[in-house]
């Protein structure tokens, strides 16, 4: 099984990352953890090293892949896009992302990343608040 998590660095995206470890050790699943950015910079970086703090110490077998996937723009419905296109290249069985409102009504349930990957039902997705 392959889990992949998608990450912005909001305390939701990281609360994501910890479900995703938990669902990865019970399950014995391979976890891949990406951020998307325009550019690597030190935000980008503490983004990464907060979720490298939440898998920390946890009971994975296996190290989960980190990654940073630079886009030219990121919106949130690119964003959403491109992690369909992960599941598809990557083969992965189960999204876990976390969503905060932000925008319009539409949009006050989930984050437009969350919401494009929920709509596909391409995949299983689990939505941490």
């Amino acid at each position: 099984m392959k889990i992949l998590a998608p990450i912005d660095g909001s305390d939701c995206s990281i609360r994501a990352v910890e479900f995703a470890v938990e669902l990865a050790v019970r399950f014995d699943a391979e976890l891949h953890v990406v951020h998307f950015s325009d550019s690597e910079t030190d935000a980008t970086d503490i983004v990464l090293d907060r979720a490298r703090d939440a898998i920390a110490g946890t009971d994975l077998d296996s190290e989960p892949e980190l990654s940073l996937l630079e886009l030219d723009v990121v919106p949130g419905n690119q964003v959403g896009k491109e992690i369909l296109r992960l599941v598809r290249e990557r083969d992965v069985d189960h999204v876990v992302m976390g969503h905060h409102g932000s925008g319009t009504i539409e949009r006050a349930i989930l984050g437009s990343a969350a919401e494009t990957v929920v709509r596909d039902e391409s995949v299983p997705v689990t939505v941490v608040p």
